[in-house]
């Protein structure tokens, strides 16, 4: 998965723009503004790498002349002591940049690491992980891509990739079959519908009305169990709701095919990093 240039440029501006205004402070009134220094990103924890080519993008729109070495990449397993790049350049560039940088890949690396945390305590199952919309405003498409580089899979980006038909439709639409015939009389082709059960009145009428994709809400693992046999290759099956690392395996050896998790994104913990200068 690779993110438009345009698109990470952006989103740096902004940030830069947010956190400099119109001067640095401390760093204009302190450094010779042709003086170069050198600097290094360490790892202070265990974990998995992503964002780092963002990171020394930062410092690039700051000033094209920086230098950097990556000693790992997005993706990489680092632990705490870990060098992970080293820079050269305007020491005002480097400092300017710095907490900008750090913001992005703590993020993104906590993203990955809790991604990859939950991977692994399914692997043989079948089962995939991936996020929801709770995603924060704005990086949504870095967040997601934090997902992959944690060996995660997206879920829809936006409300216009598929039709998930949730409580307030089916209420809206009286009923299930309602809504999924009214969503096919009108939708293209191309189009998919998840539909979201919450008991098995609902799941039998979602798969009597044909939907590609059956969300079991907030389900147990037995009633999960008993669901997925129930639907038996009729339609993809999703988990979600209450889902953690205490009980992801649990959830996984239901058979379900994704297992979605809010929580990847939307109250992530961010990965210790430092910023140093030599």
């Amino acid at each position: 998965m690779k993110l438009s240039q345009f698109y990470i440029d952006d989103i740096i501006k902004k940030a830069i723009l947010e956190d400099i205004n119109y001067i640095d402070a401390a760093t204009d009134y302190l450094l010779d503004e042709n003086a170069e220094t050198s600097a290094y990103f360490v790892s202070k924890d265990q974990g998995v790498l992503c964002g780092i080519d963002i990171a020394m993008r930062v410092f690039q729109l700051l000033d094209d002349k920086i230098e950097f070495t990556l000693h790992k990449h997005d993706g990489d397993e680092v632990s705490k002591g870990d060098l992970i790049a080293e820079m050269r350049g305007n020491a005002a560039a480097l400092l300017k940049g710095e907490r900008t940088a750090l913001n992005i890949l703590q993020h993104l690396s906590g993203i990955a690491t809790a991604t990859n945390a939950c991977v692994k305590l399914i692997e043989g199952t079948g089962a995939s992980v991936a996020e929801t919309r709770k995603t924060l405003p704005g990086l949504r498409a870095l967040q997601k891509y934090a997902v992959t580089v944690g060996g995660g899979k997206n879920h829809r980006y936006n409300l216009s990739d598929a039709a998930m038909i949730k409580d307030n439709h089916i209420d809206a639409c009286g009923g299930i079959k309602g809504a999924v015939s009214k969503f096919r009389s009108k939708a293209g082709h191309m189009l998919k519908v998840e539909v979201e059960v919450r008991n098995f009145d609902e799941l039998y009428e979602a798969l009597e009305a044909g939907a590609d994709v059956i969300m079991l809400d907030n389900m147990n693992p037995e009633q999960m169990t008993e669901a997925v046999k129930v639907i038996n290759g009729r339609a993809k099956t999703e988990a979600s709701g209450n889902i953690t690392l205490n009980n992801i395996a649990e959830v996984a050896k239901t058979g379900v095919d994704v297992i979605s998790l809010g929580a990847l994104t939307h109250s992530v913990k961010a990965f210790d990093i430092s910023m140093k200068i030599k």
